[in-house]
């Protein structure tokens, strides 16, 4: 059976998926996206994705194609007819299909859909065990990184600068010095004094959802926890780092550029990513 792929309304062999050649989020990256995990046929933090997903269509004024629990139902169609337990979906919504104008297209046009998914193993990456090198780089995105936008060039830029320093990831810097987050995940630390410091959630930062599980996880066990700007001196110098994301779960960070935090992942961090996977097992399977 061939692998196949959602585009507005018909399910379609990957291989032929396509999208007009004037969809705006091809030609101008005006549309918003998701991935969400899926773990033994358990979407993990589906309601958190969606919500998300809502408030970035609502900030720039798309519609939504489809109404929310039908995109549920496409969602699960589309890994039931992939045969996907263990993976991903990629979901994309843009403005849709006009002739190419930078102003917004006549009221009524309809939003495109378009989901992808594919097989993932997530317990597989050595990179838990072994843990990740991360580099720093400039941050030159744009101002409203609060949306999931699929305009992510600069973000692409910084994943092969990153590839190229033989890196997992590129932590991003702004003019202040400060490290807003990865090109694809959020930026943590743990201080010698203990506390556990991630980068609030403003336009500088997606807000990301496994971020929030992972700050419930933390409240639940009572470990210190602050939302503040943190330096990459005051990063290098950290007891522990890591990076979370949907598919990167808690990621192990044990250098900083040429800073060497640990030869191992810490114990805090190995703590959260395992408490991470039990409240995966907890989630009821949803195909």
């Amino acid at each position: 059976m061939p692998r196949l792929a959602y585009v507005n309304g018909r399910f379609v062999p990957h291989s032929a998926a396509a999208v007009h050649v004037e969809d705006r989020g091809y030609q101008f990256g005006d549309g918003v996206y998701e991935v969400v995990t899926v773990v033994q046929k358990r979407f993990v933090d589906l309601e958190g994705h969606l919500d998300r997903l809502n408030r970035s269509l609502g900030e720039l004024r798309i519609d939504w194609p489809v109404a929310r629990n039908v995109l549920e139902i496409i969602m699960r169609q589309l890994l039931v007819r992939n045969k996907v337990s263990d993976g991903i979906i990629y979901l994309q919504i843009t403005r849709g299909v006009a002739p190419r104008d930078h102003k917004f297209p006549k009221s009524g046009t309809p939003a495109s859909l378009v989901m992808t998914t594919r097989r993932v193993v997530h317990e597989r990456s050595p990179n838990f065990r072994k843990g990740v090198k991360v580099i720093t780089i400039p941050d030159i995105r744009w101002l409203r990184c609060d949306i999931k936008s699929t305009s992510l060039l600069p973000n692409c830029l910084g994943k092969q600068e990153a590839f190229e320093a033989e890196a997992y990831e590129a932590w991003q810097v702004g003019e202040d010095g400060n490290i807003t987050e990865g090109t694809s995940s959020n930026a943590w630390i743990l201080t010698p004094e203990k506390e556990l410091i991630t980068r609030a959630p403003t336009s500088d930062i997606l807000n990301g959802i496994t971020r929030l599980t992972i700050i419930e996880i933390a409240a639940q066990q009572g470990i210190k926890f602050v939302e503040r700007p943190f330096s990459v001196a005051e990063a290098k110098a950290a007891e522990e780092a890591f990076t979370s994301s949907a598919t990167s779960f808690v990621t192990p960070v044990v250098q900083i550029d040429d800073t060497e935090l640990s030869n191992e992942p810490g114990t805090l961090t190995i703590n959260l990513l395992n408490s991470y996977r039990q409240y995966i097992e907890r989630l009821e399977a949803t195909l």
